[in-house]
């Protein structure tokens, strides 16, 4: 590990000093401290993090690269270094050509993922990192072709990105449904890297003066491995001895499209994508392995809003699992509400915001009340708060992790 920083560390800087002597590429980034404290029990820190993100940038008429190389410092857990994009674009007429690392953003959607479904998802903090750091970079091929207002997008990613879950310790791993420790079998969690398992997505997108809209669609695995339980059974007293949890990714097939438009000064909008393929545990005791597979339609509505200088927006959610079966863990239909109220202040050096979950099923919330203010050239100072409601569901199972906690950063 400490080989690998200094290595990574002289790269860094033997690029830098290279680009300040030809004045190439540009290089951008931010030093931030993360500082987050629990509000209950014995008010320990649910995150110290110290980052270090840098970008090396460089375009001319017919090609570009970008090169975003990140460091995390932790006081619990190894140095982590990582690279969120570095990509190579190929300019040309009409059609342009992205090869390498890179994030891809589909949807409408604010704080939600429904068909915004190409770059998996950091979720080792649930979903309280911003989202351009929540969106991984994937390792994939982009072809943009344009003609008047309208593009179409053709992705292939060679190999596969699952999402990252929080560590088996983690005060943000999801409650599992068990009634005793399980045995973990990896041996079906990993696809091979093959030109048979690579996912291909595509998207038409137009912008007009009346409305904005989008169709995608792709085939793909499911980021988020699905838990096939087998029960262990004393054959004379029928009494469950040992459960074995085997993860594991199945194929996916999605098609979808969002749009948005305006309404005098209400900017109204919508999103929805049909997924097949998609496994659900399940209690039923006929299905040995605890799952079931069923098709699902993910679909919302949402409106923008503009009062004395507040921009105020709510998102209506659902998810609707299709020929429903009693057993499956999930509800047959799932709503989800969200709200944002944001104003700036002193010429946008001040920012209040509130922002919100709300789960219609379990009753639960999280609420993200922040405010921040650029105290200098470069330097903002943000404190916020998570603040979970309920005690089950998405949000009210982690009605435990009640936080405050602090954002200085400096950008340059």
């Amino acid at each position: 590990m400490k080989l690998r920083i200094a290595i990574t560390t002289l790269l860094a800087l033997a690029l830098m000093s290279q680009a300040k002597a030809q004045d190439n590429p540009d290089i951008t980034g931010y030093v931030r401290n993360y500082t987050g404290v629990l509000t209950g029990g014995d008010n320990d820190f649910s995150i110290v993090q110290n980052t270090l993100n840098l970008k090396f940038e460089k375009s001319s008429d017919r090609i570009a690269f970008k090169v975003n190389p990140y460091l995390h410092h932790y006081f619990d857990r190894d140095l982590e270094l990582g690279l969120r994009e570095a990509f190579l674009d190929l300019r040309f007429e009409n059609f342009d050509v992205r090869v390498g690392k890179q994030q891809i953003i589909y949807g409408k959607a604010e704080g939600v993922f429904i068909t915004d479904i190409v770059s998996p998802k950091d979720l080792k903090e649930f979903l309280l990192p911003d989202f351009d750091e929540i969106r991984m970079g994937i390792t994939a091929a982009k072809v943009n072709y344009y003609f008047g207002n309208s593009t179409i997008e053709a992705v292939w990613a060679p190999v596969f990105t699952p999402t990252q879950m929080p560590e088996m310790n983690s005060i943000w791993r999801p409650a599992m449904p068990f009634p005793m420790a399980p045995t973990y079998d990896y041996s079906t969690e990993e696809i091979t890297p093959s030109l048979e398992n690579s996912e291909v997505f595509i998207r038409f997108s137009n912008m007009g003066s009346a409305a904005d809209f989008e169709i995608v669609g792709g085939y793909f695995w499911d980021d988020d491995p699905t838990m096939h339980i087998t029960k262990q059974i004393n054959p004379i007293t029928m009494q469950l001895t040992g459960l074995t949890v085997r993860p594991e990714h199945h194929r996916l097939t999605m098609g979808g499209a969002s749009f948005s438009t305006p309404l005098g000064p209400t900017l109204v909008k919508a999103e929805g994508g049909y997924y097949s393929g998609k496994h659900f545990q399940t209690e039923t005791p006929t299905i040995p392995d605890a799952t079931i597979e069923k098709n699902y339609l993910h679909y919302m509505v949402g409106l923008e809003y503009s009062l004395a200088g507040v921009m105020l927006s709510a998102q209506f959610i659902q998810e609707n699992i299709l020929d429903y079966e009693e057993g499956i863990r999930n509800d047959e239909i799932e709503s989800t509400m969200t709200f944002l109220a944001k104003k700036s202040f002193l010429r946008e050096k001040l920012w209040l915001e509130l922002f919100a979950y709300v789960g219609l099923n379990n009753q639960d919330a999280l609420i993200r009340p922040k405010i921040s203010y650029a105290f200098a050239d470069g330097f903002d100072i943000l404190l916020g708060a998570n603040i979970f409601v309920g005690d089950k569901g998405r949000f009210g199972q982690y009605n435990a992790n009640d936080m405050i906690y602090t954002k200085l950063k400096y950008s340059f």
